[in-house]
């Protein structure tokens, strides 16, 4: 996967306010790149396993997910690391229209605090996570304006919510993104050329005409996490691609720039709360059963 973050220009449907999608096809097909765009996002993803990468968050989801993205917050789409056949549904909406809906009316507060809070990014779960998934899936089937008011209705349960998790809580990290948006490229394309090699921290603070202090602060106030453990996430998860194509759990180190596999073990372990034979079994336990 390419950590280039590419904008996505939207369109909403003909006829509608808002973009639906709805995809049903193997994981492989798919270039899960990550982008970004100014559209607030839903992504329901049905069944099945994957890796969530959100701004500068990677985990994992195993029964399905549900998880809002506010404007202009990077992500990678919710097939990452995943296999066999994976359905998720969509919706996207320009931030207009959803002032023009929602506009000074004191029924739509919770709904004004709900987009506040998703620049940050919301993961839901429990019983919200189950509702919103039947909505969506009826969703589907219904006219314009039905489905505006389901839509609207699906905003209000998230909004009514406590079931969920704020993945960047800290930092607002999608205006962060969007103003250094070129030199973190600088950054990213580096990380994604030589990440399964031992990484130069002065070249790197070299490539963006900063110090190695001044490069170290400058990255950990944009991206909320180090340097270091920015590149050791990207590198797991790598490594659970690998792990996925039945490499073995040394070859998977080296590959991904990890020179010791004790190390790698515990880098590993960190990032997924698992060790990576565990992981192993769980994938294959997952396309098994």
């Amino acid at each position: 996967m390419s950590l280039k973050i590419e904008y996505e220009v939207i369109q909403p449907d003909e006829g509608s306010s808002f973009r639906l999608l709805h995809t049903n096809t193997e994981a492989e097909e798919f270039a899960w790149q990550y982008h970004f765009h100014p559209e607030y996002e839903i992504v329901c993803v049905l069944q099945g396993s994957g890796t969530r990468h959100i701004g500068n968050h990677f985990s994992a989801y195993n029964d399905g997910d549900l998880v809002f993205v506010g404007p202009n917050l990077p992500h990678s789409g919710f097939g990452l690391n995943s296999h066999g056949p994976h359905e998720e549904i969509v919706i996207q909406v320009r931030e207009t229209v959803l002032k023009e809906l929602l506009g000074n009316r004191p029924e739509m507060e919770q709904i004004r605090k709900l987009l506040q809070e998703s620049k940050y990014g919301l993961i839901f779960s429990g019983k919200t996570k189950k509702e919103v998934t039947r909505k969506l899936i009826r969703l589907l089937k219904l006219p314009p304006f039905e489905k505006l008011m389901q839509f609207l209705s699906i905003l209000q349960i998230m909004a009514a919510s406590v079931e969920y998790e704020l993945v960047s809580p800290s930092t607002d990290l999608s205006s962060l993104i969007k103003k250094n948006n070129a030199r973190l490229q600088k950054i990213f394309h580096h990380v994604e050329q030589h990440f399964n090699e031992e990484i130069d921290i002065q070249k790197i603070a070299s490539i963006v005409h900063l110090s190695v202090p001044s490069f170290c602060n400058y990255f950990k106030k944009v991206m909320n996490t180090t340097f270091t453990d920015y590149v050791n996430q990207y590198r797991i998860q790598r490594a659970c691609g690998l792990l996925m194509q039945e490499k073995t759990i040394a070859e998977t180190s080296f590959e991904c720039g990890f020179n010791n596999v004790v190390y790698f073990n515990k880098v590993f372990k960190t990032f997924t709360k698992m060790t990576p034979s565990e992981f192993k079994k769980e994938k294959a336990r997952e396309l098994y059963s």
